[in-house]
């Protein structure tokens, strides 16, 4: 049995000791290669990535079996790739960074525990559906931009202040022909309509069919740097569409509308200290009560 102790206790030796902070510092790189994976397959950089793979295999082959000329030339040529990948891919880290700007860390630290007033209730959701397909009758085109998690106050500067509270009577009446509110996207937050005319952030994906116009452009443009989900009305063909994640839904009912949206009451938080580190401190709390 001593042998034994013995053994497992010099065999424990030559692991590092492991202390909070190194947990803590393997839990921030677990985040942040977990945010580069789901950005490298939500973009081009995909394709980069497996074609990557295929020149590092062919390096080592290259490696191997000794090469010599052909690893000198992918040795020149690599100090000039790094340059052309950041060009080539300058919209796409352009809106990574734009996304990492519209998380507020702050949230992480805050104590409040008052229940948040940015929270959209159900009422809400069936305005805005009954503004949409009033509208896709005849044809009024709209947009209209669901704050989420993210801040979008860059978009909001960009439109005319509204604060008035959610309604299809008012969205119907900004958005009808003739205007002056009725260029652009409305921006609402929580159960308020924050400002119209708002400019969007057009999307460069290539993919996105040629059928679409701007209007759709803006919608996705803004679902891909940010976590916002938007209503279109189409103005050619009244058709109603949701832009979230980056991808354009198509939904052919209320009812369908509805199940799309319901993503937003479960976003819907109760207090303000759903924070993490208040969530912690209120764990330690009630363990204590126990």
């Amino acid at each position: 049995m001593n042998i034994i102790t013995k053994m497992l206790r010099d065999g424990l030796s030559y692991f590092p000791r492991i202390d909070i902070l190194n947990v803590i510092e393997i839990l921030i790189i677990a985040y942040i290669v977990y945010e580069i994976m789901t950005w490298i397959t939500k973009t081009r950089a995909w394709t980069l990535l497996k074609g990557l793979i295929l020149i590092l295999a062919f390096t080592i082959i290259s490696y191997i079996l000794h090469f010599d000329v052909i690893l000198w030339i992918l040795g020149r040529i690599a100090t000039i790739a790094v340059t052309a990948l950041v060009i080539i891919f300058a919209p796409e880290l352009r809106k990574a960074l734009e996304q990492l700007g519209n998380k507020n860390i702050m949230k992480i630290f805050a104590f409040d525990n008052k229940i948040s007033d940015d929270s959209i209730n159900r009422s809400t959701i069936e305005e805005l559906i009954n503004a949409a397909f009033t509208m896709s009758k005849p044809r009024t085109g709209a947009l209209m931009v669901i704050e989420r998690n993210e801040n979008l106050s860059n978009i909001e500067s960009t439109g005319i202040l509204i604060n008035g509270i959610v309604s299809s009577q008012l969205l119907i009446n900004i958005f009808e022909h003739n205007t002056p509110l009725h260029d652009g996207a409305v921006l609402i937050r929580g159960n308020t309509i924050v400002s119209a005319t708002c400019y969007l952030p057009l999307s460069e994906n290539m993919r996105i069919s040629k059928d679409l116009g701007t209007r759709h452009r803006a919608a996705i443009g803004i679902s891909e740097v940010s976590d916002s989900i938007t209503i279109v009305v189409s103005e050619e063909t009244g058709r109603v569409s949701v832009a979230i994640g980056g991808n354009l839904i198509k939904v052919n009912d209320s009812e369908e509308l509805r199940k799309e949206l319901s993503i937003l009451l479960e976003d819907k938080p109760e207090e303000k200290s759903s924070s993490l580190l208040s969530k912690l401190l209120k764990g330690r709390g009630n363990d204590k009560d126990k």
